[in-house]
């Protein structure tokens, strides 16, 4: 017995003749009646009762149609756990609080193993140290050492906050500045800048934030909007040479290393992966 005869004893209660059920299973009429013969063979048993213009299945046709649809139901399910394992292998499971490291880890990871699909999400920095250890991301990207037994940490990158102020801006001129001389005023923010903006309200508790979700919109606007706005070290619009001025933030907090961060566990692919990007990206 056949699984592909299953499906055509399936097509043929479906269609109610052999003709359709061919066309359906794209088999001659002739091979199908065979196929049918042969499972009626096996099972030793009659399956339909046959006219000229129609094949109805009887007692023992149903029965058999009933644990042959179970069975079908049992090899989808089993191939949509098997496709499920393969997507859960090849799928990598990154969250970061920042945007900016990903522009030099989702690189480098494809690099490395360009058969990995990774899925970055940005997100506060307590989901991702519970997330990292229950094991619900592969790698977590945070602005401290993680504390805890299991985890592997390493270095990646080092970024300095600086403000991004029009040249007319009064506080232009200045070598550095901290936030608190700029709280009050109103900012241009892009909305995936993740952990940094908790940090500017924190720092700047009176200010207010104009922002925009698209990075190329907000690109633009950076370039033509009289707001300040932010930039680091790792910005595009910092070496852009526009009519504006990035200025030095004194602030301790705005000066971060990310790190990136794993579980320590049995996995050598991903462990073989970890060690790579440690290298890779290793801070100087």
């Amino acid at each position: 017995m056949e699984l592909e005869q299953l499906r055509q004893l399936d097509a043929v209660a479906s269609c109610g003749t052999f003709s359709a059920a061919a066309e359906r299973t794209n088999i001659s009429q002739p091979a199908l009646s065979r196929s049918m013969r042969r499972l009626e063979a096996e099972l030793g048993a009659s399956l339909f009762e046959r006219t000229r213009n129609s094949a109805e299945l009887n007692e023992a046709g149903r029965l058999a149609l009933e644990h042959a649809q179970g069975i079908l139901r049992d090899v989808a399910r089993m191939q949509e756990d098997l496709d499920g394992l393969h997507a859960r292998r090849s799928m990598l499971r990154v969250g970061t609080c920042a945007p900016a490291p990903l522009w030099r880890l989702m690189p480098a990871i494809a690099e490395r193993r360009p058969e990995l699909v990774a899925n970055p999400e940005t997100m506060p920095v307590a989901e991702l140290e519970r997330r990292l250890l229950d094991g619900s991301l592969d790698f977590a990207i945070l602005p401290h050492r993680p504390e805890g037994e299991g985890v592997r940490v390493a270095p990646i990158m080092r970024e300095d906050l600086c403000a991004f102020l029009p040249r007319s801006h009064p506080l232009a001129g200045r070598s550095s500045l901290s936030l608190a001389e700029l709280d009050g005023e109103t900012f241009l923010l892009y909305a995936g800048v993740g952990f940094w903006r908790g940090i500017c309200e924190r720092l700047m508790p009176r200010a207010h934030y104009v922002t925009q979700g698209d990075y190329l919109v907000f690109s633009q606007l950076a370039r033509t909007s009289p707001l300040p706005s932010f930039v680091t070290n790792e910005s595009e619009l910092k070496r852009a040479g526009l009519d504006r001025v990035s200025v030095p933030l004194e602030d301790a907090d705005v000066h971060v290393t990310f790190y990136l961060a794993m579980r320590d566990r049995s996995d050598h692919s991903l462990g073989e992966l970890m060690d790579w990007l440690e290298r890779r990206l290793a801070l100087s």
